[in-house]
């Protein structure tokens, strides 16, 4: 098929029922729908209801509904990751599965020429005898998948993983940068925890990247084109790039409320903090962070949840902290426009969790950059950031893992002191890949990636 007419040409998209999935999906839709092809989107009604605004093509991105079946364990409602606690996410995995025979019906009624889809990874048994091809789509990082979602890792399917097998990558991994240390090993034996009926995280990610078409990755070759060709061997599959796939420029401007008070401060001078929608932090941890930043003597603007046994976060400050900081310092307890704040001409530092959304939206602003990590693939995106590419600073932790108001208003103040050897190393390097990470290699990258698609049904 040489060009082929796109209208024609409809996708099925079924991501992983979290929103942090689901998001990126709905982002690649929209690029996908922007050049002409008609996209069904499935996935539950609670995730339709706080993400359908973000559907820039309605005519051309149409939802279905899933229905999730209620599951022995599963809190009765639960329809995401949101709903779930995080150790019983097993069991939203079971309903996912129970979701086959819905998807069966769906594939045979609008008949797709392509299904991209992540942790169903039955979806090629479906697929194949139709002729229809299958893409699994990955919305972490390449350094995530490569570090332990391989063959040559050798996951032990009888018990579970020890920190001892993690502590060495696995074998023809191409970094010694991007690693996990000491205790942080922790952060990885989850992938023997039983993900679905008898099955573990392992074999279920393991098994959709065996048996798809093509493997692709929400990356850019630039920044991680050695994990990505080592992922490629492993799998002995072509993997397609789409580049980082962020929403479009919004058209809307910054909530007046902190634009106000974001211009009351020199260019470049406020430290802005957001750890993204999913992490809460204990309450001890949230006061020693946000006392760092009073400690910097530095403007600042804090974006995060309240902590765990907290309704509020003015209610979880520091005594005396709101008197201190006030007129240099906010705490905020909802959601922030974060590429609208960073792109504010008074913002000159972001400290982030590293998240992958955050990660790239940090690459691409002017901003100075300190990371917070938690999560195994945030400590991961962080290693590539810090070490690799040297453009971030990252907080030194105490061996608990405890982040001390000093290691975290130092590392601050490291970077935004003009004169420092760290801030001019890691500004002078932001500046050269900011300069390769541009919108055209982006747009690039989605064309590369329909090429892809199109070579596949040809």
């Amino acid at each position: 098929m040489a060009e082929t007419d796109s209208s024609e040409f409809r996708i099925l998209m079924f991501p992983w029922f979290a929103l942090g999935h689901i998001t990126p999906y709905l982002h690649l839709a929209n690029k996908l729908a922007q050049k002409g092809y008609r996209i069904t989107f499935a996935t539950p009604q609670k995730a339709i209801n706080q993400l359908q605004h973000l559907n820039l093509f309605p005519d051309f991105i149409s939802f279905h509904v899933i229905t999730v079946p209620s599951v022995n364990g599963l809190p009765p409602g639960a329809e995401t990751a949101s709903d779930v606690p995080i150790f019983l996410s097993h069991f939203l995995a079971i309903a996912l599965d129970l979701t086959r025979d819905q998807l069966e019906s769906l594939v045979t009624s609008i008949k797709p020429k392509f299904i991209i889809y992540d942790a169903a990874y039955w979806i090629p048994e479906v697929a194949k005898p139709l002729g229809i091809k299958t893409i699994n789509f990955n919305v972490v990082s390449a350094a995530s998948i490569a570090i332990v979602l391989v063959p040559a890792r050798n996951v032990p399917t009888d018990r579970p993983i020890t920190m001892e097998e993690l502590a060495t990558p696995p074998p023809g991994y191409p970094s010694t940068s991007i690693v996990l240390r000491g205790t942080e090993l922790e952060t990885l034996l989850f992938v023997t925890n039983p993900f679905g009926a008898e099955m573990t995280f392992y074999e279920r990610i393991t098994l959709s990247m065996k048996n798809c078409d093509v493997i692709s990755v929400r990356t850019c070759y630039e920044v991680e084109g050695k994990l990505c060709d080592y992922i490629s061997s492993q799998y002995q599959k072509q993997v397609l790039l789409t580049g980082p796939v962020l929403p479009e420029d919004s058209k809307s401007s910054l909530d007046e409320r902190w634009g106000n008070w974001l211009a009351g401060f020199e260019p470049g001078s406020v430290v802005f903090c957001a750890f993204g929608s999913q992490l809460t932090l204990e309450m001890a941890q949230f006061r020693e962070l946000v006392l760092a930043f009073e400690l910097t003597g530095l403007p600042f603007f804090i974006a995060l949840k309240p902590p765990l046994g907290a309704e509020t976060v003015e209610e979880a400050l520091p005594e005396g902290f709101k008197e201190r900081v006030k007129g240099r310092g906010v705490v905020y307890g909802g959601w922030v426009q974060q590429p609208l704040v960073l792109a504010h001409p008074s913002v000159g530092c972001f400290v982030s969790h590293c998240g992958f959304g955050s990660m790239w939206e940090s690459l691409l602003s002017d901003c100075q950059i300190v990371l917070v990590p938690h999560l195994a693939d945030q400590i991961l995106n962080t290693r590539l950031l810090a070490d690799e590419m040297k453009v971030a600073v990252e907080v030194k932790k105490e061996e608990n893992g405890w982040i001390s108001k000093e290691n975290l208003s130092e590392a601050i103040k490291s970077v935004m002191d003009k004169e420092s050897e760290v801030s001019k190393l890691v500004m002078e390097n932001h500046k050269k890949w900011r300069e390769v990470i541009n919108p055209n290699l982006m747009n690039g990258y989605m064309d590369k990636f329909l090429q892809g698609m199109r070579e596949l049904v040809s």
